[in-house]
């Protein structure tokens, strides 16, 4: 068989977490063994790091490239982080594998081992997510919020310097790449909701590779699939944006798919949330309707 190019972008956890796909597919295919090629690739939201995501233009600033590379044939196959992913896939790729999902949650790390609620006034709390944003201005409105850039390292290096006083990470990150140690804090769900997909690697292939679509198929987890396509069904029913904080978490909980989301403005402002659930068959359809049960309870 023919070496597989796997895509990905080229950061430290963007790396484990290709190397978290070739182990599995190892455990299915050992003949694969040394015919597995990861093939880095920088994104523009990888090159300019000066300026915030929103200036930027949203998300497909860490996918663009890769998925133009899939197009082009330079590569066979590639790993995203699924929040990454705009909801709006191209012609041509489909993303048939969502490995089972790492935690969701997302956790404070601060300068001096500080909870939220032990923060004073004027804390500089430093984030590149308009959903954290509005987070913190709407519980702790005597922050400060500046922007924070860079990969896991880069963003926690800046807080043990002292440029920043706190930050948010994801839990999953932080665990893919040995970092749990360094979390204060870590918030429940029914406190804070995390971004859409939060925690979950998803792979994307062309369509008409029948044999990968093969060869990938065991790597799915029906249950994380699940509940990424209906948070994503909800992000698309809202024209969800990097300019809108967005937050969703589906699970699946005996027969049925549980959902709760959340919108509002980039100050906190207004922040309403909705919960809903359906058949797990029905992701995508329990997604939409959520949408439209929020935009019913605002009118």
């Amino acid at each position: 068989m023919k070496c597989i190019r796997i895509g990905t972008r080229g950061s430290p956890l963007a790396l484990i977490q290709t190397q978290e796909v070739m182990d599995k597919l190892l455990t299915f295919y050992p003949f694969l063994k040394g015919k597995l090629e990861v093939v880095p690739i920088k994104t523009t939201g990888d090159v300019i790091v000066d300026r915030s995501l929103i200036d930027l233009g949203g998300k497909s600033l860490f996918t663009k490239e890769i998925e133009q590379a899939l197009l082009n044939r330079n590569i066979d196959m590639a790993v995203h982080s699924m929040k990454d992913v705009t909801v709006e896939i191209p012609k041509g790729l489909i993303i048939p594998v969502i490995l089972e999902r790492e935690d969701p949650r997302d956790a404070l790390i601060s300068r001096d081992n500080l909870r939220f609620d032990e923060l004073p006034k004027g804390t500089l709390f430093g984030t590149s997510s308009l959903r954290r944003q509005a987070y913190v201005l709407q519980r702790f409105p005597h922050f400060q919020v500046t922007s924070l850039r860079g990969n896991v390292s880069t963003r926690i290096a800046k807080i043990e310097a002292g440029k920043i006083d706190a930050a948010l990470f994801a839990v999953a990150g932080l665990k893919r790449q040995g970092l749990l140690e360094k979390i204060t804090q870590i918030l429940p769900l029914k406190e804070c909701l995390p971004a859409v997909a939060q925690g979950a690697l998803g792979v994307q292939c062309r369509k008409e590779d029948h044999d990968l679509l093969e060869i990938l198929h065991p790597l799915n987890h029906p249950p994380s699939f699940q509940a990424i396509s209906c948070e994503r069904a909800f992000m698309k029913a809202l024209h969800g944006s990097c300019r809108t904080p967005i937050a969703a978490h589906a699970i699946l909980k005996g027969e049925s798919l549980y959902f709760k989301g959340m919108i509002c403005e980039p100050d906190g402002n207004n922040m309403r949330f909705v919960s809903h659930k359906g058949l797990p068959s029905e992701a995508e359809k329990v997604g939409r309707e959520a949408v439209t049960l929020l935009k019913e309870s605002h009118v």
